[in-house]
């Protein structure tokens, strides 16, 4: 990191980063050809790749290269290829979110900064902590925190924080949304969001709709812009300002970070006393792009409607004079940007001495920042007509042309009555700027990394039947689950189960010979935090046989705690790719789950033998920190269920988690692998996980029965039409 604290802009294509660097970015982060989150921006090739590189680092610049999505294993052995070139010629970091990603960079070039990408969902110190321990340079903290979330995580662990400061939000937890990737294959996991947050959606209980149809946008959050409180988010510790926008037009880019750029200038030289914004710049921004307004996220509010723009999805959605008007300012803003930052780059200061003689060869040095190079060419002329002047000698050298510099101080030594032709001084002063545009470039080079030869994975099989594990949300129902002898293992989820009731449904699972396992929250922010340390006794005491985990911060907060016990890794906790796999084994994750989001080929080459697959459940499109109940009825602090249903009247429900505050949106079909046995056997996968969160009672034994028949017996009922899903065993994502 060049920079104590780094303005750091989006580049989705080579124009947007000249239109960033122009404006004043300290850093840029774009994505290559492969590997990146918005597979959709225009990406450039390796040459144009490296392009970047030079042309970023010319002008002072880090470049960050996005390798945040989720990989499989095929992919996972072309990663060190694709990255060396790049590695090679100086890149400044990548951003991360597989963990089999993390360790394998870590192995292969063990100098290159990473950055855990807000797709790892870090959400306090815990996390980020863990993230340190394994070599993360830098963690993005997910959108969702508070300035006093990240203060703790600056005071508490020594690692570089980047938090986003401008730009649109997710709705739901970065890294935790399946919504596009279960309704179309496009994943936001590998960059391909088709954006189902930003459609029309009915909010209803039962069949009554509660929601206005001017109010239908109720997953589109309003865009973010800190701008106000600049100061308050650098005293929170934050040293990367990231600005959202890889996806929108370069003189976007320009307008945003020229903004941000004055602002911060103007809090790092005169502190937060007196710090204001003009008006003007900030309708600026909102000319820019807004979506009914600003929002400043998370920062100072949990959630609420302020956040949202529920009657508008994008920008200039309406058709009259008022934005008829707007669309004309806008379009004429972003012509006086693209004029000023993209017809034209800047020019970086620097130093010459020319000297010239008839006796010593004539000498050019030429110096930016610390590098400084020395040209030499033949001794002048003895002048036999007019003699060259110090102006003569001055107009021609700076004559920088092209090249990304202009001379800020250039002194002139020479002897009277001199000659030099006009041919020597260009190529003396052409060769003085190369050589140096060069050096600048090349100290940022590495060695030549030798990429060793990917080892190709074998598919594990075993021929036992899989062991049958239930994941029970309601333990009124425990004992159902009790009575059947197929199953061997219980997950009560702590959303709703009683903790002082814990020992107890722990005795009760040992009696009937089954193993009794806490599933920790989905989102483990502060508050849950809080909750759990005030319960760590009873939780230890309780008799429990395994925790599920299902983010990186609650696996810090065990080792912090001090609570050793066996450590069950869940589908959130993505294993994609056997090096994942790995690293999870490697951190004492006895067994994991397979990811929703492979199909059968995918999942047979990554291996199985010793992980689970869930065969049945609602599965969980969108984890939320906004709260849907309370933006539409109130905040009761009381768990409801609700329904989304959108234009096709596909009916999603919705449950507000009070406990630990946060909604999850399922979906509207549950996964059933209940016709799938013949695929599921080839898997092999060590273990099947029924999860019942919607269900009733009644609903919770058939289906239990139907799968403890086909799986345990042999006795496979006849298929149904419809109302079930099989999820992703058969197609898969891009």
């Amino acid at each position: 990191m060049r920079h104590q604290i780094e303005l750091l802009a989006p580049a989705g294509s080579f124009e947007s980063l000249r239109a960033a660097v122009n404006a004043g970015a300290d850093a840029v982060y774009i994505g290559g050809s492969r590997f990146g989150a918005r597979a959709y921006a225009d990406n450039p090739d390796e040459e144009g790749l490296r392009q970047a590189i030079r042309f970023a680092h010319l002008h002072g610049c880090d470049l960050y290269l996005t390798v945040n999505t989720l990989l499989k294993d095929e992919e996972l052995e072309d990663l060190g290829a694709y990255l060396k070139p790049y590695y090679e010629s100086g890149l400044d970091g990548v951003i991360v979110q597989d963990l089999g990603v993390f360790s394998y960079l870590k192995e292969v070039f063990p100098d290159l900064p990473l950055h855990a990408s807000t797709q790892m969902t870090v959400l306090g110190a815990d996390g980020a902590a863990f993230l340190k321990e394994q070599g993360a340079a830098r963690v993005v903290t997910a959108r969702e925190l508070s300035l006093e979330e990240i203060r703790r995580i600056h005071d508490t662990v020594e690692i570089e924080i980047e938090s986003f400061v401008h730009g649109a939000l997710c709705y739901c937890y970065s890294g935790q949304c399946l919504f596009s990737s279960m309704l179309g294959g496009r994943s936001g996991n590998r960059g391909r969001c088709a954006q189902p947050c930003r459609l029309p959606y009915q909010w209803k209980a039962g069949s009554r709709v509660l929601n206005s149809p001017k109010e239908s946008y109720l997953l589109s959050p309003k865009d973010m812009c800190t701008i106000e409180i600049l100061p308050q988010i650098l005293q929170a510790g934050v040293c990367s300002l990231k600005i959202e926008g890889r996806m929108k037009r370069p003189e976007y880019t320009a307008g945003v970070v020229r903004i941000y750029r004055k602002y911060l200038d103007r809090c790092l030289e005169y502190g937060e006393e007196g710090y204001h914004v003009e008006k003007g710049d900030y309708a600026e921004l909102q000319a820019l792009y807004n979506r009914g307004g600003f929002s400043r996220g998370y920062y100072q509010l949990h959630n609420g409607r302020e956040l949202m723009s529920l009657s508008r999805p994008g920008h200039f959605e309406g058709k009259g004079r008022q934005e008829m008007k707007a669309k004309q300012e806008y379009e004429s803003l972003l012509e006086r940007l693209h004029k000023e930052y993209l017809e034209k780059d800047k020019k970086e200061k620097i130093q010459g001495i020319f000297r010239i003689s008839t006796k010593f060869p004539t000498e050019f040095v030429v110096k930016y920042k610390e590098t400084e190079i020395c040209v030499t060419g033949k001794p002048a002329q003895k002048a036999e007509k007019r003699p060259m002047t110090r102006e003569d000698l001055e107009k021609q050298l700076r004559k920088t042309g092209d090249t990304p510099f202009e001379f800020e101080q250039l002194d002139i030594e020479l002897e009277e009555e001199i000659f030099c032709p006009v041919g020597e001084l260009n190529r003396i002063r052409r060769e003085a700027l190369e050589q140096l545009q060069e050096a600048c470039v090349r100290k940022n080079f590495r060695p030549e990394r030798q990429i060793p030869e990917a080892q190709a994975g074998s598919e594990d099989r075993k021929k036992t039947r899989p062991i049958l594990r239930v994941q029970l949300e309601n333990p009124e129902f425990l004992p159902d689950i009790l009575a059947v002898p197929e199953v061997k293992s219980i997950y009560l989820t702590s959303e709703r189960v009683e903790f002082e009731k814990l020992d107890q449904y722990a005795s009760a699972c040992h009696e009937a010979g089954k193993e009794c396992v806490l599933a920790l929250p989905s989102v483990f922010r502060l508050e849950a935090k809080n909750w759990f340390l005030d319960r760590l006794d009873l939780l230890k005491r309780a008799g429990l046989d395994a925790v599920a985990v299902r983010n990186i911060d609650e696996l810090g907060f065990l080792k912090a705690a001090g609570w050793e016990i066996p450590v069950i890794g869940d589908h959130s906790l993505y294993s994609w790719n056997r090096k994942a796999e790995e690293f999870w084994r490697s951190q004492g994750i006895c067994r994991d789950t397979l990811p929703l989001e492979l199909n059968a080929r995918e999942l047979a080459r990554r291996g199985c033998g010793e992980s689970e697959l869930i065969a049945y459940g609602y599965l969980p499109l969108m984890t939320t920190a906004g709260c849907i109940h309370k933006n539409l009825e109130k905040c009761d602090r009381r768990q409801a269920r609700r329904v989304l249903a959108d234009r096709y009247q596909k009916e999603f429900p919705v449950v507000n988690y009070c406990r630990y505050c946060y909604n999850i949106i399922y979906n509207c079909e549950p996964l059933s692998l209940l016709y799938s046995t013949e695929e599921v056997k080839r898997l092999a996968p060590d273990s099947l996980r029924l999860c019942f969160t919607l269900e009733s009672r009644e609903e919770v034994r058939r289906v239990l029965d139907d799968f403890v028949q086909a799986y345990c017996h042999g006795r496979e009922k006849k298929r149904p039409g419809s109302g079930y899903t099989k999820g992703h065993l058969k197609r898969g994502v891009q």
